[in-house]
């Protein structure tokens, strides 16, 4: 966990670098790191984590140490061939482990996190080979989509889908990832396949998902639906910035829009809502819900919404100023866990 969050602040220092805030300069270049530090040293370490926890591997523990190993060796000026070999190798950890869960629980959503799991290898392998990051983007953005989307399913029992729902849930999914395996020999029409997948998946979710209920209750319940709702219409924003942009634009403001609509619309409000059940299943700590939380929750979505117009009217302002209030309010919410923990009897 603390490799995890050494991971995460990192990446947010080299977001701010990126994006074009004159930061105190490193001696170690990380502002290229930010996809990797974010998607792999923080998110691949925390999924692993949780899986380790559910599975109660001990050994397998050595999976996301990996990965967290590897994050650190890509800021501490290491050869790059280490980092991103560690985490490559987390990644195989992690798909060995979801392909034990499908053996043994060969359920549907089971599948979709397992297919998830694939997408980090492939995407830690495209990278791993040398190959440009706006390459293996897509599949690191896949990883955790399918892998939030399969817990989503999960839960989706409980207003209990029909047929036909799940038959559309296993076709958004398959058109989804054909894209991405088209992206491979024509990068253009498979992103824009991909693109297709996920704006159907943002609307499945939000037909389907159990928040549309549990936003009429209270407390940290209605809480996380109001994280969930706004994610999945960023995932359906994402997809057709996907559609739009995802085959003619690997470097500026399109593909900055394309990115983070996905990264930071989709996965970090699910990060918002699923931080206060998450945390205390893998540490020995509660976390006390408080409707201060909203308040970041509001400053993510309207900052995003500022970086994203300013990214498709080219205005470097508003993205820079959009982005500093993005890592503003993830850095506000690590302090509003952090303030509304206590240690569990």
């Amino acid at each position: 966990m603390a490799l995890a969050l050494l991971s995460l602040l990192a990446a947010l220092w080299a977001a701010l670098a990126r994006i074009g805030w004159g930061m105190q300069p490193l001696s170690i270049p990380i502002a290229g790191q930010h996809g990797p530090l974010m998607v792999s040293g923080f998110l691949g370490t925390l999924i692993s984590v949780e899986r380790v926890v559910a599975l109660r591997w001990r050994r397998a523990y050595a999976v996301p140490i990996l990965s967290g190993l590897g994050a650190v060796a890509l800021f501490t000026g290491l050869s790059p061939v280490i980092g991103r070999g560690l985490i490559t190798l987390a990644s195989i950890g992690l798909a060995l482990m979801l392909v034990w869960m499908i053996r043994t629980r060969p359920a549907a959503y089971v599948f979709t996190m397992g297919i998830g799991g694939l997408m980090w290898l492939t995407g830690n392998l495209l990278w791993l080979s040398d190959g440009p990051v706006y390459r293996a983007a897509p599949w690191w953005a896949g990883f955790l989509i399918l892998t939030i989307a399969g817990e989503r399913l999960e839960l989706a029992r409980v207003l209990a889908p029909g047929g036909g729902a799940r038959k559309t849930f296993i076709g958004v999914i398959a058109i989804f990832v054909s894209g991405l395996l088209v992206s491979l020999v024509d990068y253009r029409a498979g992103l824009a396949l991909a693109g297709i997948g996920l704006s159907g998946l943002g609307a499945w979710l939000l037909r389907n998902d159990v928040a549309r209920l549990t936003i009429r209750q209270s407390g940290l319940t209605r809480f996380i639906a109001a994280c969930l709702l706004p994610g999945y219409v960023w995932l359906i924003i994402g997809g057709i910035l996907w559609l739009a942009f995802g085959g003619t634009s690997t470097a500026g403001f399109a593909y900055d829009a394309l990115l983070h609509a996905v990264f930071l619309g989709f996965v970090f409000s699910m990060i918002f809502g699923h931080a206060p059940i998450i945390i205390p299943a893998v540490v020995p700590i509660d976390i006390d819900y408080r409707p201060l939380f909203y308040a970041q929750l509001v400053l993510l979505q309207m900052s995003l919404v500022v970086r994203i117009l300013g990214d498709l009217s080219g205005q470097p302002l508003l993205r820079m100023w959009g982005g500093l209030f993005n890592v503003l309010a993830v850095l506000l919410f690590l302090a509003a866990m952090a303030r509304s923990a206590r240690r569990r009897p």
